[in-house]
């Protein structure tokens, strides 16, 4: 990984906090916080700066952080951004333990559909600096949202599911749960391929073991095993936020916004299925397990169909094994990857030819959010169109 060196007035080098820390992760050879091992602070290869607005700007301003527009030295073209976290003197290590794992798992995945982390610098006044790949293209939420503007057919979702797809997968084969995967983590680059983003609160799974939290995944995506307080889980809770992105893609509105953790699993019971020991043996026994009585059924294809039927009958059938209440039988990214909708009419839409509009303002909106903060308001004031309270 090659350092990077900031040109901003109060940005000068690697002399502040993070030098052990990022020798101690990043490998530096010399110490200095920089990664390019000659001991002196000073990183290399890219560069940003207040006063050329034109080419180097800043894109966004928040507490957590900033992002700024970069370029590399040698060829002003090829554009980077620049999010600089701001010292949390709160924190031992003077930055929050979710920007820490952001910036641990971005150095162990390298994939064409997760975002890269490009470099990382520190600088004099105690920032961290992470040089990110830049994403001009804002991401799938924006696309979704923009009805007016944005026409996107079962082909385009068939290629942004695809990306995503293979993204968790990849994770997965990593032994990293994300447990954030919702639409504005999915950022697309200038050439239509999807990234996965925002790793603030993905974990590592080897150990079968390991007690996790269940306050993870923001709740319109979050897997019932997770509302139910479950403290051992596995990939499965990844592929459940997937099949909600899907189904969120299809019907341009998010499938599942309940407005409290209860009003979650009230939804999930009406427009999945009430969970019970009858389809989920030992659901029962999880801490927090609550449901409506009486139970509802669990829906079978002609009510996914009336609803999702644009992504045609293989697509409805992947959704449907996405979206299984037990998390031992949902299916795995492995068999999503290798399910028949993919070699199914249409085809996926070359990246190329995908949908897109031009949004760095959104870019550095996601960016500059605080890694891992699982957004559970934004739900209370939309629209529902769905009204599964009518569903037989």
């Amino acid at each position: 990984m090659p350092a990077v060196f900031g040109v901003v007035s109060e940005i000068h080098g690697g002399l502040g906090v993070w030098e052990s820390y990022l020798s101690r992760v990043l490998g530096d050879g010399d110490g200095d916080g920089d990664g390019d091992g000659d001991g002196d602070g000073y990183g290399y290869g890219y560069e940003y700066e207040y006063g050329r607005q034109s080419i180097n700007k800043k894109l966004g301003e928040g507490t957590y952080a900033n992002v700024y527009l970069g370029h590399l030295r040698s060829d002003p073209s090829k554009f980077v951004a620049i999010k600089k976290i701001k010292v949390q003197k709160e924190y031992t290590e003077g930055m929050a333990p979710d920007a820490i794992r952001e910036l641990k798992h971005l150095q162990e995945l390298s994939h064409p559909n997760i975002i890269s982390l490009l470099s990382v610098f520190s600088s004099k006044d105690q920032n961290l600096n992470l040089v990110l790949e830049f994403l001009p293209l804002g991401d799938l939420e924006m696309l979704i949202k923009d009805t007016e503007g944005v026409r996107y057919g079962a082909a385009d979702i068939k290629a942004w599911m695809g990306m995503m797809t293979r993204a968790v997968w990849f994770c997965h084969e990593n032994f990293v749960l994300h447990r954030d995967i919702k639409p504005n983590n999915l950022l697309i680059a200038a050439d239509g391929e999807v990234k996965l983003g925002d790793f603030g609160l993905a974990r590592s799974f080897s150990d079968p073991y390991r007690i996790m939290t269940s306050n993870v995944i923001t709740r319109w995506y979050r897997p019932p095993e997770l509302l139910f307080g479950a403290k051992h889980y596995s990939g499965a809770v990844d592929i459940w936020s997937i099949g909600l992105v899907f189904a969120e893609l299809v019907i341009r509105l998010p499938y599942l916004a309940g407005d409290t953790e209860v009003g979650q699993v009230n939804l999930i019971c009406q427009a999945i299925g009430t969970p019970t020991e009858e389809n989920w043996p030992g659901v029962s026994k999880l801490p927090e397990y609550t449901v409506p009585d009486p139970p509802n059924p669990v829906r079978g294809r002609d009510h996914y169909l009336q609803t999702f039927g644009t992504a045609g009958h293989e697509g409805v059938d992947l959704l449907m094994k996405m979206l299984i209440l037990d998390p031992r039988k949902r299916i795995t990214g492995k068999e999503a990857l290798e399910h028949k909708w993919w070699a199914a009419e249409p085809k996926p839409t070359r990246k190329e030819d995908l949908p897109r509009k031009r949004d760095e303002e959104k870019t550095a909106e996601t960016l500059k959010r605080r890694p891992g903060v699982v957004d559970d308001e934004r739900g209370v004031k939309v629209a529902r169109k769905l009204d599964f309270a009518g569903m037989k």
